[in-house]
């Protein structure tokens, strides 16, 4: 089926998306969850494939992003479950005004219609995709990258039966075939077709979205994440934050990238740095991380030294990138000239430092002594998330069911003439 074809016959299942009651959605992701286990064999087998095809062609953090597992399955299928415990957002009115006129208008949330997703090499987001967008009921593209095709393939095909056993059209649902860039282009300028595209994946893919879709983009998922070790800083909850943040799980958006240290404090704080992050990680038999210092990080501790591209990486591994700053206002100006606006940190015990620096950083989430790493939909209690949105409108950090509306404004009357 050609990717038109499939967005044609996404527009023609929106209606019934749009009009299913929350009993009769939540009946389909049960019965959608309950495929996906059904189907853990299948699915296993195609990943498999994907894994050997993908094997030294991209990074061991990566490969795990793609690997499934039985244990992996189950927690797909759970999240559906789960997604089937929070408020249906269609129809809920977020406004109601009563005119003097006796006019009465609701602001009413309403579906988006069909939604397109681009992702590249991780299976599970098919699952939690479909999830969230038939929930908030609309119809659902999903187009993944070749890496992760064959999986993706085999859990669409046991989600649509799924839909089909709760009496939705299977349409409600589809997969792009075509794992070239062509058919990228064409979900971006499917006009009339799509009505809002989300693509999740590194900073090419989002870029390439912003630059050529005629259809309305929602930019997600890219993070060069900041953590700033303020001069009144708690140096053990620093160290603590910063190996959570960088390597609890380094291939997620929301996993740092660079250290920016105090001018005060770099010189006790550097060189613990090191030890925890790469000595103290090398002898336990973890991956050590390569510290990629700037000038003045590199007059405390040894290190590779920082290119002209590093504080604009997203790296996705064991690397960090170490700058030495003058202080909150030094911080917050980096980050102005090299964030992506995800999430971003800062350590201190200064209540003042951390107000003004909340201020300054523009970013989704500003956290003050906590992890980069808890910027996620489950964390923040939206249930499993469709990413976490960099832009200002219409929807900001983690995308749940009620990002997925738009609104619409009902109005009631009584034969009010104007």
């Amino acid at each position: 089926m050609t990717t038109r074809e499939l967005l044609r016959r996404a527009k023609g299942a929106k209606a019934a998306m749009a009009l299913a009651d929350t009993e009769m959605k939540n009946r389909a992701l049960l019965a959608m969850a309950d495929a996906l286990i059904d189907h853990t064999q299948p699915i296993l087998t195609a990943n498999g494939l994907d894994l050997i095809e993908a094997k030294g062609t991209v990074s061991n953090v990566m490969l795990d992003r793609l690997a499934l597992s039985e244990e992996r399955i189950f927690g797909m299928a759970q999240g559906m479950r789960e997604v089937t415990a929070l408020p249906d957002p269609v129809g809920a009115v977020l406004r109601r005004e009563e005119r003097p006129n006796g006019l009465v208008i609701e602001k009413t949330a309403v579906p988006m219609g069909v939604v397109a997703i681009i992702y590249e090499s991780r299976p599970n987001v098919t699952s939690d995709a479909a999830a969230l967008t038939l929930k908030a009921g609309s119809a659902c593209v999903l187009r993944c990258g070749k890496e992760a095709h064959r999986s993706a393939a085999v859990i669409v095909s046991a989600l649509r039966e799924g839909l089909a056993a709760a009496g939705l059209p299977q349409d409600a649902l589809g997969l792009v075939q075509d794992v070239s860039r062509q058919s990228a282009v064409e979900l971006m300028t499917a006009s009339g077709l799509v009505d809002l595209l989300i693509p999740r994946g590194g900073a090419g893919l989002i870029r390439a979205c912003v630059d050529n879709a005629t259809v309305p983009v929602i930019e997600t998922g890219t993070g060069i994440c900041h953590v700033y070790v303020d001069r009144d800083a708690d140096l053990d909850m620093a160290l603590n934050i910063l190996e959570n943040a960088k390597c609890s799980r380094p291939s997620v958006c929301n996993a740092a990238e660079v250290c920016l240290v105090h001018k005060d404090i770099a010189g006790a704080l550097l060189p613990r740095l090191k030890e925890r992050l790469v000595d103290g990680r090398k002898a336990r038999g973890l991956p050590p991380v390569e510290l990629r210092l700037d000038g003045a990080a590199a007059a405390f501790i040894p290190g590779r030294g920082a290119g002209p591209d590093d504080f604009d990486t997203e790296f996705l591994d064991y690397i960090l990138a170490v700058k030495v700053v003058d202080g909150v206002d030094g911080a917050a100006a980096h980050i102005a000239a090299h964030s992506t606006g995800h999430s971003e940190a800062i350590v201190t015990a200064n209540e003042e430092a951390a107000r003004r620096f909340t201020a300054l950083v523009d970013s989704a989430a500003v956290y003050w002594n906590a992890s980069t790493r808890f910027t996620d939909g489950g964390v923040f209690g939206l249930g499993c998330e469709m990413g976490i949105s960099t832009q200002r409108l219409h929807a900001r950090g983690p995308m749940g069911l009620a990002e997925l509306c738009t609104y619409k404004y009902v109005v009631r009357g009584a034969g009010q003439v104007r």
